[in-house]
């Protein structure tokens, strides 16, 4: 272990941990004060699960539209600003699209949230990695599960609102300007300087290993030339990886709700907590991520979540009840919990590639789970049932089984 692992971080490092803290958690909050309302806006449009599976699909497709121009934004204008500029704009999409009157203006709506929420995602996870390079140990779990904790808190929003008779639009507008406010204050304590500057940790000659816990998986880009087929097969297993965390994701906020309601038949505020089960127990996930990927590696790690993932999903829709399916999407929630943060670090120390390529192809291409995801299991539920659509959660964890010897072993 090197001198900069145990050195304590300046204070200008600290204030721009907790500043990329508040970024991930109003990057959680926001969104998630919509999902509960998709109910509500899928009946007031009169549509059925195909046209709201398209409609939502809205978002990532928003997303993987804009998400490869967030690297120039980034370069030009900081991580920071592009993260906290994407914030802004988010809340006003998220607004909108609660507001809409018609399926085509809630779609538009999503499209633009969800481009402005590309920027921010990127932009967000850029500038923590700049801070974990700074602190010259891994961070970068802790930051995702600040916003599961933002994921779950604007759930929550959502279903007391529901509870209480609020009105779409004065709940939208009030959730749209506290993370507003929050996100432009947290700016203030960014790191400042461009985003290629030389971090303490590199400039005092730590190494490599030290700062990213990957020394046996991936060199440095820096010293390493391309590794050619073998590197672009391993970029490719990333992006499945992380696409399967993201399928579960969206299964949660697309149709957690739907499918405790409609086909259940629970409350709309009880329904409301499928989405926040899956959250929460992400977060639960994340929070102690970390310490189990140190003492059992990545690779152990995710395939032991995506177990955890299949069978709990699994079990839960071959035996439907309220409380299973809540318990359920708890189990996804916490077996996908490392697999994004996972991917982006892994894909961000891959020899070969620009510093931050990786990243962002990773961080792009993921949201294919996003695009896909909600007409397939929309088209599905149409011709058989929201319950097989929701197979997708099992046949995620699947994947991960089979992609995830990409990923770094434990560490002898």
């Amino acid at each position: 272990m090197t001198v900069d692992v145990l050195r304590r971080p300046a204070l200008a490092d600290r204030r721009a941990r907790l500043a990329v803290a508040v970024l991930f958690f109003t990057n959680g909050a926001l969104f998630a004060n919509l999902l509960p309302r998709y109910p509500q806006i899928k009946a007031d449009l009169g549509i059925g699960n195909a046209a709201y599976g398209l409609a939502v699909a809205a978002f990532p497709a928003g997303a993987i539209t804009a998400g490869l121009a967030a690297g120039i934004l980034v370069r030009r204008f900081g991580s920071a600003r592009v993260a906290v500029g994407g914030t802004l704009l988010t809340g006003v999409g998220i607004l909108a699209a609660g507001l809409a009157d018609s399926v085509v203006v809630f779609a538009a709506a999503l499209f633009l949230a969800g481009a402005m929420d590309a920027f921010t995602d990127v932009a967000q996870n850029a500038h923590g990695l700049r801070v974990q390079r700074r602190y010259g140990r891994s961070i970068i779990n802790s930051f995702h599960a600040i916003w599961s904790i933002g994921a779950v808190t604007g759930g929550s929003m959502a279903a007391a609102a529901i509870a209480l008779g609020v009105a779409r639009g004065p709940h939208l507008l009030f959730s749209a300007v506290v993370f507003s406010v929050a996100a432009c204050v947290a700016l203030r304590h960014c790191l400042p300087g461009p985003e290629t500057e030389a971090e303490p940790a590199a400039e005092k000659g730590a190494e490599p290993a030290a700062q990213t816990g990957a020394e046996d998986c991936a060199p440095s880009p820096l010293r390493v030339p391309a590794a050619g087929l073998r590197t672009g097969w391993v970029l490719a297993a990333l992006v499945l990886i992380a696409t399967a965390g993201t399928l579960v994701e969206d299964a949660g906020m697309s149709w957690a709700t739907l499918y405790l309601s409609d086909s259940l038949h629970a409350t709309a505020a009880l329904a409301a907590s499928g989405y926040v089960a899956l959250v929460g127990a992400q977060f639960v996930g994340r929070i102690v991520g970390d310490r189990l990927v140190d003492r059992f590696g990545q690779r152990a790690v995710a395939r032991s979540g995506a177990l955890i993932a299949a069978v709990g999903m699994g079990l839960a829709l071959a035996v439907p009840t309220v409380p299973g399916t809540v318990l359920g999407f708890a189990a996804a929630g916490f077996g996908v919990a490392t697999l994004v943060p996972a991917a982006m670090h892994e894909a961000d120390e891959l020899p070969g590639l620009k510093p931050g390529s990786g990243l962002t192809l990773v961080s792009w291409l993921m949201r294919l789970g996003f695009l896909l995801s909600p007409p397939v299991v929309g088209l599905v539920a149409d011709a058989t049932s929201l319950r097989v659509g929701l197979l997708v959660v099992p046949l995620a964890g699947v994947l991960v089984l089979l992609c995830a010897g990409v990923l770094r072993p434990r560490r002898s």
